[in-house]
């Protein structure tokens, strides 16, 4: 079995000045126009005070991403407001001028006309751009990569969208949704990963992202938690994790929780990326076979990246056991906590937090993370059971249980 890995943050710090997208006045504008939706609800932050007992820590949350929008996943919140920021742009105004009820209007439909937007995607993020596409008045094509889900392609395709899966990577999806789009006239991509000339877009979609972060800093407020100490948040091309980092290390300057970021190990690129030392990025070029579908990528959100290396405290990267192990510890809780149905790519975090708890060969971590019984941790769970049968093949079945 593959043993975790860690790496503290020792990375060359820059001007940090891609923190301040992450701003809450900046994360207030995408909330504003998330709860404009008809569909709107602020998701579960779920309160597992057993758990938290059971590995000796103080208070365990995690927020809930399997009721977004009746969609099982977190990622339309960025899909969502990356469409809604580009059209406000197209027509000259603020997002703020344009809420769901007037952004669907036959004025602003005649003024801005229809555009289809292309991406990529493992998954949630190709099913969240379809709806927001579908909800907009607007058209969609997706590309997924090598051994995608079936069940989360026609998932797509019943948004209205024209999706795919093709015979590549990820990282090479979104290489065909970019010369897709370049053939259609005013057409755009609409993708979380970031590099050199391809940045406004991914910073709407981590601003996005941001509304799920303000809501679990409220709900923590509502709980009588005043800070985390800690979070422990996923990473794929880093868009999430450096959307999380950033909005907690904005609100939080002078206590700010110790971040610890955690990928799949065959689809490492930001733990390798940190474990250079020397600050630059690398990149993971296989096919990166991990249950973590969402997790599957291999080149790093250059912005997101930044956000990272200057503010983030540890980098993980573990097998596809830890995730199960996390599925399995969610869906069949301690007496008297709430039950969260988590996915591959929602739970590793949980896994992760156990075996660093309750794992000798982990002490290390532990100790250098100061977790204790005065902890108080925030996971997210960014995805439900988007795939329901391989879903019970681990939860049921103990597949990937070593």
């Amino acid at each position: 079995m593959n043993k975790i890995k860690w790496v503290s943050n020792e990375l060359p710090k820059t001007d940090n000045n891609m923190l301040n997208i992450m701003s809450p006045e900046k994360i207030a504008k995408a909330a504003s126009f998330h709860k404009s939706f008809p569909e709107y609800t602020k998701t579960p932050l779920a309160k597992l005070d057993n758990m938290a007992k059971f590995l000796g820590l103080k208070n365990l949350y995690v927020k809930d991403e399997s009721y977004r929008f009746g969609l099982n996943a977190f990622k339309v919140l960025g899909g969502s407001f990356a469409i809604g920021c580009y059209i406000s742009k197209k027509l000259g105004k603020d997002i703020s001028q344009l809420p769901y009820n007037t952004i669907t209007s036959k004025e602003v439909l005649k003024d801005f006309g229809q555009t289809t937007f292309f991406t990529a995607t493992d998954g949630n993020h190709g099913r969240g751009l379809a709806w927001a596409a579908n909800r907009l008045n607007q058209k969609c094509v997706v590309f997924m990569p090598k051994g995608s889900s079936e069940i989360r392609l026609k998932n797509i395709q019943k948004e209205n969208a024209i999706a795919t899966i093709e015979d590549v990577n990820y990282d090479e999806c979104v290489r065909i949704a970019m010369a897709e789009s370049a053939k259609v006239p005013g057409s755009v991509v609409i993708q979380d990963t970031a590099w050199e000339g391809y940045e406004e877009i991914p910073t709407w979609i981590m601003q996005g992202y941001g509304t799920m972060a303000m809501e679990a800093n409220e709900q923590l407020h509502d709980n009588n938690c005043d800070a985390p100490t800690h979070i422990f948040i996923q990473a794929g091309v880093g868009s999430l994790a450096g959307a999380v980092q950033g909005y907690f290390a904005n609100v939080y300057p002078n206590n700010p929780p110790i971040v610890t970021v955690v990928e799949p190990n065959k689809a490492d690129c930001i733990f390798r990326s940190a474990s250079a030392k020397d600050g630059d990025i690398r990149i993971v070029t296989d096919d990166m076979q991990t249950i973590m579908a969402g997790l599957a990528c291999g080149e790093p959100n250059t912005i997101a990246w930044d956000i990272l290396k200057n503010n983030s405290s540890f980098f993980v990267s573990c097998p596809d056991n830890i995730s199960a192990k996390g599925m399995r510890t969610y869906a069949v809780p301690l007496k008297g906590d709430p039950k969260v149905i988590s996915g591959e790519s929602g739970a590793v975090t949980m896994g992760v937090l156990f075996e660093i708890m309750k794992n000798d060969e982990l002490k290390d971590l532990k100790e250098a993370l100061k977790l204790d019984e005065n902890s108080k941790v925030l996971l997210f769970s960014t995805e439900g059971n988007t795939d329901p049968d391989f879903f019970r093949e681990i939860v049921w079945n103990g597949d990937y249980s070593s």
